[in-house]
């Protein structure tokens, strides 16, 4: 399958300012990430799919802005250590699926996170873990404050959902994904101003010692 890299700038259609945000989304087999992505694209639940890699898009508005949701559904993922470079790169925000009912699939997320941390700098990718199958109370493997404990020792988002029944929950999920992924680059920009003003004063400063 081709893939296609896709901006992240922002980009203008008449007067209408776009946003444009590339999601990763990775799990191990059978958690149901790509159930995760076709509920949130088309709100419909489909419970069996193969090993399918692609990238799909929705468009929204959030807060008033039109934004392009870019999702990677992985394949990388069914293999912990396999998550390329080109992935990690090219992602704005990542969310790591597993089901609470596959206690592996958790350690493999934690995993996961492992390599995303070595990969890029924490604070420059949003993630979000999601504990997936939330309806099958009877055979939960992972407990929901295990996911919790997870999520805020390396700072990540969190949410239990089932693809299966509700589609306001993985709404939910995408779109706190795409404000973290506001929030980071708002925080990048007033870093780089700051940091041009810091040079700019320390250049006229330099040039009047030298005067």
């Amino acid at each position: 399958m081709v893939v296609e890299d896709r901006s992240r700038v922002e980009v203008m259609e008449g007067n209408q300012q776009r946003v444009e945000v590339n999601i990763l989304l990775l799990g191990g087999r059978s958690v149901g990430k790509t159930a995760l992505t076709v509920r949130f694209l088309t709100r419909r639940f489909i419970g069996e799919y193969g090993d399918i890699e692609s990238i799909y898009s929705r468009v929204d508005r959030i807060d008033g802005q039109e934004t392009c949701i870019n999702i990677w559904d992985s394949l990388a993922g069914l293999n912990s250590s396999s998550i390329s470079d080109k992935q990690l790169q090219w992602a704005d925000g990542t969310i790591l699926v597993y089901d609470i009912c596959d206690r592996g699939s958790f350690e493999a997320v934690r995993q996961q996170l492992q390599l995303i941390r070595r990969g890029r700098k924490p604070s420059s990718v949003p993630v979000v873990i999601v504990g997936n199958k939330r309806d099958l109370q009877q055979h939960r493997r992972v407990s929901g404050e295990e996911g919790q404990l997870l999520a805020l020792t390396e700072r990540c988002g969190f949410f239990e959902v089932s693809a299966a029944e509700t589609y306001h929950g993985v709404l939910l999920v995408f779109h706190q994904l795409v404000d973290l992924v506001r929030e980071t680059r708002a925080l990048r920009k007033s870093v780089a101003r700051v940091k041009g003003i810091v040079r700019t004063v320390s250049a006229v400063f330099g040039k009047k010692r030298a005067e």
